[in-house]
């Protein structure tokens, strides 16, 4: 590894190529880096002294290739070299625009910092990046309209910068002079020699944070021959993000952890997952191109249940029910088997009754008050308790026989609470009365708009079925303790029932 301090325009000038890996997560800087570095620019030009703003860290290129471009894999930096290069982009157009009598010149900034000008194709520009980054970045700088499917981060940090330059007060030399006091420090290491992963995660960053699956992704596959990481992306690395691209930024973490608790029976906590990955892969006999293929592989089954992308209508509204109940701990158990029903192992039918079986195992208790904090630990081990030979039978005594805080509430036990629940302050209280509502109807009902007004009846009218129902007090529970209904008529769509309301409100 060698290391040294060097000015950053100087380190753009002297590289053959900086190329970004296909491992390494899309342009991601936001207007607050933006203006912090504008700021530190502006800085550095009105004070003449020099400004540090992170190491870039490289690994060489193959010296066999020398007579040609010799592009260094950039492992971190990227954001700040893509950065800067687009506010490059940016100075270069003002000066071709408006530089008149300015020191520096467009073509002199582009032949110097951004472009190899003896070059040809991909070879002629200094940084590369990866898919429609790359492609946003060369139409910029060879002065085209953006592609069809440009980088709105890239489009939006070049708007940022070529703003700022018409803006500011300073002459385009004395921006230009302020990126010349920009510092770096260049980190280069040898494949032969040095350990990238290692280094990369022993780096403290100036900029933003990586996700847990920002490390796995580089963990996978920045230790391999460049031939071998492209296979592996495009395979499947590649497609796993295409899954996740309309999904919450946790999502993928998500999966992973759920991943490692079904093949390990251990849960990890969600920001430990990377380690927890490592600590797997370890103990995988997969090869890495194989381990990729198989979180990918469940990435799929994931999304059914998570993001609900099931096609199968029927199994679709199960798996809807059980997110509706909100026991996502339940994943780890149902990758496994909507897994064993894609190789065969049970049957359409099965796997349906085994999605109701968890949707009921969780309401019952529910609704009994059974403690939820061990549910994790009951799904994360549960496929473990099922016999392939002897499927379901073994599955529904896996639930049945459980018992004390891991129990399936008896019909009993489930009839008796479910009378004396507080269903008011429920958290399932919508499920229940969305059941209640559509059971046995050809043509469902939405209740999402349904409110809940009273707890007792308001009639003062009762039916006899009420009135013993309510005891001999009924008079005073129906009056005393609740407000009256509105005088308002209901709707000749609405119908009655026994209280005096509306369907809707005596539920």
């Amino acid at each position: 590894m060698k290391a040294s301090e060097i000015k950053f325009l100087e380190f753009l000038r002297q590289a053959d190529q900086l190329t970004i890996p296909i491992y390494q997560r899309p342009y991601s800087w936001g207007r607050r880096q933006w203006e912090q570095l504008w700021s530190d620019i502006i800085r550095a030009a009105k004070g003449g002294e020099g400004h540090f703003v992170g190491s870039i860290v490289y690994i060489l290129g193959d010296e066999s290739e020398i007579g040609r471009v010799n592009p260094a894999q950039v492992i971190d930096g990227q954001q700040r070299l893509t950065t800067i290069s687009l506010l490059l982009v940016a100075l270069a157009r003002h000066l071709e625009a408006d530089g008149a009598g300015a020191e520096m010149t467009g073509q002199r900034l582009r032949s110097r910092y951004l472009l190899n000008r003896d070059e040809e194709g991909e070879d002629r520009y200094k940084l590369m990046l990866t898919r429609t980054d790359k492609e946003t970045l060369i139409r910029l700088l060879d002065g085209y309209d953006a592609p069809s499917k440009a980088s709105p981060r890239i489009l939006a940090a070049y708007g940022f910068f070529e703003a700022e330059l018409r803006r500011t007060l300073l002459s385009l030399d004395q921006v230009f002079a302020g990126l010349e006091r920009l510092m770096t420090v260049g980190i280069a290491l040898d494949r032969r020699y040095d350990n990238p992963q290692l280094i990369f995660e022993s780096l403290n960053s100036t900029g933003l944070d990586l996700s847990e699956a920002d490390r796995i992704r580089n963990f996978v596959l920045m230790d391999l021959p460049r031939r071998e990481q492209k296979a592996i992306y495009e395979a499947s690395w590649y497609p796993m993000e295409e899954l996740f691209r309309d999904a919450e930024d946790e999502a993928f973490d998500r999966f992973i952890r759920d991943y490692l608790t079904f093949r390990t029976g251990q849960i990890p906590k969600i920001n430990q997952v990377y380690e927890a990955f490592k600590a797997y892969t370890r103990t995988s006999e997969h090869s890495r191109a194989d381990l990729v293929k198989e979180v990918y592989h469940f990435a799929k089954h994931w999304v059914r249940l998570a993001l609900e992308r099931e096609r199968d209508l029927e199994i679709r509204s199960a798996i809807g029910d059980i997110n509706r109940l909100r026991v996502d701990v339940a994943y780890p158990f149902l990758l496994d088997v909507l897994d064993d029903h894609e190789q065969g192992k049970i049957t359409r039918s099965q796997l349906l009754s085994i999605l109701r079986l968890v949707e009921s195992y969780v309401f019952r208790r529910a609704i009994c008050a059974i403690p939820t904090n061990t549910l994790n630990k009951i799904f994360a081990g549960l496929s473990r308790e099922v016999d392939e030979q002897d499927y379901m039978p073994s599955l529904y005594a896996a639930i049945l026989l459980k018992e004390s805080y891991t129990r399936m509430p008896t019909d009993e036990e489930f009839q008796t609470q479910f009378v004396l629940r507080d269903v008011y302050n429920f958290r399932s209280r919508n499920y229940l009365l969305d059941k209640l509502e559509n059971h046995d109807r050809k043509e469902p009902v939405t209740i999402e708009e349904y409110t809940i007004e009273h707890v007792m009846p308001q009639n003062p009218e009762l039916s006899p079925e009420w009135q013993q129902e309510l005891g001999p007090d009924w008079h005073g529970c129906t009056i005393d303790s609740c407000t009256p209904l509105e005088t308002s008529p209901l709707p000749a769509t609405t119908q009655s029932c026994p209280t005096g309301l509306s369907k809707r409100s005596c539920h």
